[in-house]
């Protein structure tokens, strides 16, 4: 789902004006300790699965809907890895829309599926390792991130 009811509603009222959104990504790993990456439709860049907490949803129920829906792979969240905000997490999508996302960070398991793109918001999906991710356009807070999450630190 490329925009919910919710934000569509909220961009009605204020434009393409800076909205705060409160959300999550989910960093997954394969058997061999390669992290799942989707290439986002809108920017271009590799990016763990997630995205919007809708209203009345945990960080926990947004991880597994935006894991399934981007994946195809159903999750189950095993440990938040860190809350992280500011500069490095606005983004300007090509049609104008200004975001500034709170991004609740948590490590998930497999349960079931099989990595596939969902055509509307991941073009690609598919696993790296820390040396292959360095090679592709991700965005600027991953690195942090993708730090604390696989080197045992938190925030």
């Amino acid at each position: 789902m490329p925009i919910s009811s919710y934000i569509r509603d909220l961009r009605s009222r204020v434009g393409h004006d800076l909205l705060l959104v409160p959300s999550v990504a989910v960093i997954v790993r394969d058997d061999r300790g390669r992290v799942l990456l989707a290439r986002s439709v809108d920017l271009g860049l590799w990016l763990p699965p997630g995205g919007a907490v809708e209203p009345d949803e945990s960080p926990l129920e947004a991880a597994v809907r935006e894991t399934r829906e981007e994946t195809g792979l159903v999750v189950e969240p095993v440990r938040v890895v860190g809350a992280y905000g500011g500069p490095e997490h606005r983004v300007v999508y090509p049609n104008g829309d200004v975001v500034s996302y709170v991004m609740t960070l948590l490590e998930a398991t497999v349960v079931a599926g099989v990595p596939v793109p969902d055509g509307e918001e991941t073009l690609e999906v598919r696993y790296f390792s820390r040396d292959e991710i360095a090679s592709v356009p991700t965005p600027p807070w991953l690195g942090e991130a993708l730090r604390d999450a696989l080197d045992g630190g938190a925030r």
